[in-house]
């Protein structure tokens, strides 16, 4: 059954931030990589990239980069 929010388009569902750290997931840096580059914790990129996740549909990162190049949110 499709739900109203399956017809979301990604870009709709992940916030500005989110869309940051997914972008850094292509680059096959570590969460504590991420971490240092955008001056937060290592937890908070954690929770970061579990609610990309949820919100996507997906359960690895790269189910979330290959997701995030359909829609466009990450360009090489």
């Amino acid at each position: 059954m499709t739900t109203s929010m399956d017809l979301l388009e990604p870009t709709l569902l992940l916030s500005r931030r989110e869309v940051v750290v997914l972008s850094h997931l292509d680059r096959y840096e570590t969460l504590e990589q991420i971490a240092t580059e955008l001056f937060v914790t290592r937890n908070t990129v954690k929770t970061q990239v579990r609610s990309i996740y949820r919100k996507l549909g997906v359960s690895t990162r790269a189910e979330a980069v290959a997701h995030g190049r359909r829609a466009g949110l990450i360009v090489d």
